[in-house]
């Protein structure tokens, strides 16, 4: 079935919208389609894989790359809104992944546990999400976390640690439910 002059119209303005607001990234792949507005910040290196696709219509999508941070977003990637990514040395969304709602990826917690420390900013340790990672609505991903190929983490979970490729990981924190 061919798509109607409506659905046509909405993908390629999705295009230009995307081309705007990712102006400022060091590479945007083909066909990268954007619907609302994003809050998009780009002191680093930030590369947008072809086919991507964001939303930022519900509530605003945020991106920040810090002075020397790097975000790698492949291909065929879906970020829904509300979401909020930083890096600021270096965050890695592989090819396939799918982003729900709200979710937040950083790279740093930008602050010291210890009260004496606290506004000492701590080094940023990279998070690594594999090619066809699912996050649930409003999961969160610390610091020096890789999530394996495939997997699989449950809405409203805190990734503290590393999730094996083809896994299902919930819970806070969240720990690995089964193999898939």
């Amino acid at each position: 079935m061919a798509p109607s002059p409506f659905q046509l119209w909405d993908s390629g303005s999705a295009v230009l919208r995307a081309r705007w607001y990712f102006r400022d990234a060091t590479e945007l792949g083909d066909r990268v389609r954007l619907w609302g507005r994003p809050f998009i910040v780009n002191h680093g290196t930030l590369r947008i894989g072809a086919r991507s696709r964001f939303v930022s219509n519900v509530a605003t999508l945020e991106m920040q790359v810090g002075p020397g941070g790097t975000l790698e977003i492949g291909e065929s990637v879906f970020i829904n809104s509300g979401c909020s990514i930083g890096a600021s040395l270096l965050v890695r969304i592989g090819s396939g992944a799918s982003i729900g709602p709200q979710v937040i990826i950083m790279d740093n917690d930008f602050h010291q546990l210890d009260p004496e420390r606290r506004n000492e900013v701590p080094p940023s340790v990279p998070v690594i999400l594999e090619k066809n990672v699912w996050l649930g609505a409003r999961a969160i991903v610390l610091r020096g976390v890789t999530i394996g190929e495939g997997s699989v983490v449950a809405a409203g979970s805190v990734v503290t640690k590393d999730v094996p490729p083809r896994s299902v990981a919930g819970g806070i924190p969240a720990k690995v439910l089964r193999s898939l």
